[in-house]
Formats: structure tokens, C-alpha cells, sequence
């Protein structure tokens, strides 16, 4: 017989900065998620954190603090390498773009597994890349999070027309690099393609963003409260609830 669930009551000294943490990476990730259906390239997010993630990495098999500038340097630098290099394959060929961000994030991925072979908790930290480790956020990170995140909206709804097919890779690398680092691939994929893809049916942009803010708000809210209450890992319950809130809001 299974055991039966055993409910917690919600500390929300823990479950608030996380809590923050989405809503903060929400910020960016509804718009760029907007415009990444309208370009057809859903599965960019996926292949940049993972280059983003691959810079953690490496920063960590150098030696460097997990926090460091140096981790930072090293994912942003990947993750804007990886943008050019996106950016310059939707130019060549655009035809096959999603084949090939998809193989880019195949490879990007095999990669990590490899660095990490010889490592006792490479187990350990490929978990952390994908799920993140979301309920454990600093202020200190929140802080970062928060000035960056301001700085990108700025940026993206101040960009010049001209700037906008290099300009959109590079505010989705740093966007991307910071929220990965917080919430891990599935949760940084998901903020940004379930709440877009349920409000494609929304008249105008700024009910759309609206309507996306909230579910994914919803989600956030909903999904990290249940992890603490049955003690439940919280990024990947987080995932389900928002597919299932986001599938709900579509619906109506």
C-alpha cells in the first residue's frame, strides 16, 4: 500500500523569495515568449539556457565560487555566443532554424554530460540545471535579478526598429543566462512557452501580456505552495501546474 500524503504547512519565509523569483523571470520571458511563437523558434530557450548552462558548468570545473562574477562572465558569454551563432543560422539557413536549434541543444546537452562523467555529483548538478533549485533563491540574487530584469524591459520596449533581429538574440541570451541560473531549463522553458502559447488567442499585445503574466503568476503561486504543502520537488511541480493552468486559460 502507498503512504498516504502528509501535508506541511507553507513557509513562506522560503516560498516568497521563490515565489519573487518567477514573477521576476515572468517579467521577460512573457513578452520574449510572445515573440518567439510569432518568429516559429520555440525551442530556442531551450538550447541557450542549456549553452548558459554549460558556462555554470565549466565555471564550476574551474573552480570558480558558485555565485562568482567569474560563473557569471562564463554563462553570459556562453549564452551570447550561442545567440550569435543562432542569429547567424537563422540568416544562412533559415528554412531549417528549429531543426537546428534542436540539434544545438542536443549537442549542447551531450556536452555537459560529458564534462561531468568523471565528476561523483555530475548527477547532481545536471539536476540543478534542469529542475533549479528555485526555493533556495538568496536576496542577493533577487536583488540582481530584479535590476537586470528592469534593464532588459527597458531596453527591449526602448530597441530601435533596426536593432530588433540581433537585438532580440542578445536580450534573450542575458535574459535567459540570469533565469536559468534561478529556476533551471524546465521551468525557464516553460515560463516562457505555456503562457504565450495560452493567450495566442488574445486580441491585442497588452492583454496578452497581461493574460500571460497572470497565469504564469498563477502557476507559480499555485505550484510552489503545493511543493511545500506535500514536499513535492518544486520546479518540476511548478511545470505540471503551469501546463495545467496555462491549457485552462486557453480553453476559456
Amino acid at each position: 500500500m502507498t503512504e498516504a500524503l502528509h501535508w506541511h504547512p507553507v513557509d513562506w519565509s522560503i516560498v516568497g523569495p521563490a515565489l519573487v523569483a518567477g514573477l521576476l523571470v515572468l517579467a521577460t520571458h512573457v513578452p520574449l515568449g510572445l515573440q518567439v511563437l510569432r518568429k516559429g523558434i520555440v525551442f530556442i530557450d531551450l538550447a541557450v539556457a542549456q549553452i548558459a548552462g554549460l558556462g555554470v558548468l565549466v565555471a564550476g570545473l574551474a573552480g570558480f565560487e558558485p555565485h562568482g562574477w567569474e560563473v557569471q562572465v562564463c554563462a553570459g558569454s556562453a549564452a551570447l555566443a550561442g545567440a550569435a551563432l543562432l542569429h547567424w543560422l537563422e540568416r544562412r539557413w533559415p528554412q531549417s532554424q528549429e531543426a537546428l536549434i534542436g540539434a544545438l541543444f542536443v549537442v549542447t546537452s551531450c556536452v555537459a554530460i560529458l564534462l561531468l562523467a568523471g565528476n561523483p555529483h555530475g548527477g547532481e548538478h545536471l539536476k540543478d540545471l534542469l529542475v533549479g533549485q528555485i526555493l533556495w533563491v538568496t536576496p542577493d540574487q533577487l536583488w540582481a535579478m530584479a535590476a537586470l530584469t528592469a534593464a532588459l524591459l527597458l531596453a527591449w520596449w526602448r530597441m530601435p526598429p533596426r536593432w530588433a533581429g540581433a537585438g532580440f538574440y542578445v536580450l534573450f541570451a542575458l535574459a535567459v543566462t540570469a533565469s536559468v541560473q534561478l529556476v533551471g531549463v524546465y521551468l525557464v522553458f516553460s515560463s516562457l512557452i505555456l503562457p504565450a502559447l495560452a493567450v495566442q488567442r488574445v486580441p491585442t499585445t497588452p492583454r496578452r501580456l497581461a493574460h500571460g503574466f497572470g497565469l504564469g503568476a498563477l502557476a507559480y503561486l499555485c505550484g510552489l505552495a503545493l511543493s511545500a504543502m506535500l514536499d513535492l520537488p518544486s520546479g518540476a511541480l511548478v511545470v505540471v501546474v503551469m501546463a495545467a493552468v496555462c491549457l485552462l486559460g486557453r480553453a476559456r
